[in-house]
């Protein structure tokens, strides 16, 4: 009798353990994902999933940029950073618009869009902010503009295959008011 309450004992206690392990590494994954680097359908999901309460978005579209965004992705870890990627209008396949937001001091997350080479670059003043406005070539000698900023502890980059003013339009639409001390715009998209 004490063989068979021991040996029922070692079998309760190994299945406590089997089935606090299997939690365990149902649980792993899930831990570790959370806040990575991943796609999302909407604006509203991104901000629901990550909790990120200020995404940067523009109102003014021009008519060559193709809404809703080709792509929407953020991550929490290692630090904030949002990736909104945008098409052309009468061509889905081609990236004509790319705008990151990373916590600051962090660089942008890699950007589908990159100026190759850079002909000018000016300090530029809008809506009681100071940014930087690159003119000039994208992969293939296409005209590209960036326009970079920071908006409290977030580094903004808008990169877009057109002209510079197309590109000032957008970034000043992300902006709902002048720069106040400890406020900072919320938009949602179009």
């Amino acid at each position: 009798m004490k063989r068979i309450l021991g040996g029922m004992l070692v079998f309760s206690t190994m299945i406590a353990i089997l089935t606090g392990l299997l939690q365990l590494l149902n649980w792993i994954p899930s831990a570790v994902q959370d806040g990575a680097f991943q796609r999302y359908t909407s604006i509203d999901e991104l901000r629901a999933h990550l909790k990120i309460s200020t995404v940067y978005t523009p109102v003014y579209y021009p008519r060559t940029v193709q809404w809703p965004p080709s792509l929407i992705a953020a991550q929490t870890r290692p630090y904030p950073a949002v990736v909104t990627e945008f098409v052309k209008s009468d061509d889905p396949r081609e990236t004509i618009l790319v705008i990151t937001q990373t916590a600051l001091p962090h660089p942008p997350l890699v950007e589908k869009l990159r100026l190759t080479a850079i002909r000018e670059s000016v300090r530029y003043e809008f809506k009681g902010r100071t940014a930087l406005l690159e003119v000039g070539v994208c992969r293939r000698d296409e005209q590209c503009c960036r326009i970079t900023w920071n908006e409290e502890n977030v580094g903004i980059a808008l990169v877009m295959r057109s002209s510079p003013v197309e590109l000032v339009r957008i970034a000043e639409s992300m902006l709902t008011r002048p720069h106040e001390a400890g406020h900072s715009a919320e938009n949602t998209g179009k």
